[in-house]
């Protein structure tokens, strides 16, 4: 167990300090571009704008979370957190997400509310605070490009950054086309267009952290093909009661109970050692608990399928 545990630590990259001055820095300047476009959408009367602005709030907020979380889960293993605190991350995403869908839902109500009653915009003014806010969320991403590849919780932040900082470049254009031609539809059209790349976005994301919550197994990971390689080792007759799913985006644990032969009992232990290191090597599952059966070998192939969850 104690090889099985070093191989774990090992595997699993430490959370640096840096990330955490990062998020600081990412949530200092989205308060000033939410200031910055709130008091500019008021002074314009550009929804996409006070769109925007709202939008960064969320942002800002959502570095907050990610920043608590990350701070949790720096927390070690306790006798009350047997598995630590690394899910704190996973519910900090999904916090970000679910907010995040909030958010775009609303951008696009209030899009359709100005549809049917629009009303006169200045683009000027709508351009130059975009583009206050465009550089803002490229400093931004640019800081948590690196995290964002390695981290759910970080991605979604970036994400949030991300779309925000696409969603500026559509106010600067927006601006530019009312400043010159008084286009005001435009920025209704803005408005619902942020709010569904905002939807469009979230989705996939939440689907992969509602996963993890509910304990399913990694997406990529192919139980039949496990079970089978499981099958193979040498002296294992059937597997059953298998279970296989992630602590969080990087820890994926199994479960089962293996069968062997009664007459086998005396080399148990090298064939727990071979199916960890298969486990290991072949499917990236670094903690994993088999409990060991002694039956026929024939009787533990005809369970088979009705044990596998």
């Amino acid at each position: 167990m104690a090889h099985d545990r070093k191989h774990h630590h090992h595997h699993h990259p430490n959370i640096d300090d840096t990330s955490i001055w990062k998020l600081w820095i990412s949530i200092i300047l989205n308060l000033v571009i939410t200031l910055a476009e709130f008091v500019g959408g008021l002074l314009s009367n550009s929804l996409a704008l006070l769109s925007d602005a709202v939008h960064n709030l969320n942002d800002t907020l959502s570095l907050i979370i990610s920043l608590v979380a990350r701070k949790i889960s720096k927390k070690g293993v306790n006798q009350n957190k047997t598995f630590g605190y690394k899910r704190a991350e996973i519910i900090g995403a999904f916090i970000n997400l679910i907010t995040l869908v909030i958010v775009a839902l609303f951008l696009i109500k209030e899009g359709v509310e100005r549809f049917f009653d629009p009303q006169p915009i200045d683009g000027f003014t709508m351009f130059w605070v975009a583009i206050v806010g465009l550089f803002g969320n490229f400093i931004t991403a640019a800081l948590l490009f690196k995290e964002s590849k390695e981290n759910l919780n970080m991605r979604s932040a970036y994400t949030h950054i991300l779309s925000d900082g696409l969603s500026s470049v559509g106010v600067i254009i927006g601006g530019w086309m009312i400043f010159k031609y008084d286009w005001y539809i435009v920025d209704t059209i803005l408005t619902i267009g942020i709010g569904a790349y905002i939807l469009y976005h979230s989705y996939y994301m939440l689907r992969e952290t509602i996963d993890i919550l509910m304990q399913a197994k990694p997406e990529n990971l192919d139980l039949s093909e496990l079970q089978n390689s499981m099958l193979d080792v040498e002296k294992v007759c059937g597997i059953h009661h298998l279970h296989v799913w992630q602590l969080d985006e990087s820890q994926v644990m199994l479960e089962c109970h293996v069968v062997i032969n009664e007459e086998n009992l005396s080399e148990m232990e090298e064939v727990k050692s071979g199916l960890k290191k298969l486990l290991h090597d072949k499917f990236e599952i670094f903690h994993s608990t088999l409990e060991f059966e002694f039956e026929p070998c024939g009787a533990a192939h005809h369970e088979l399928e009705h044990h596998l969850h």
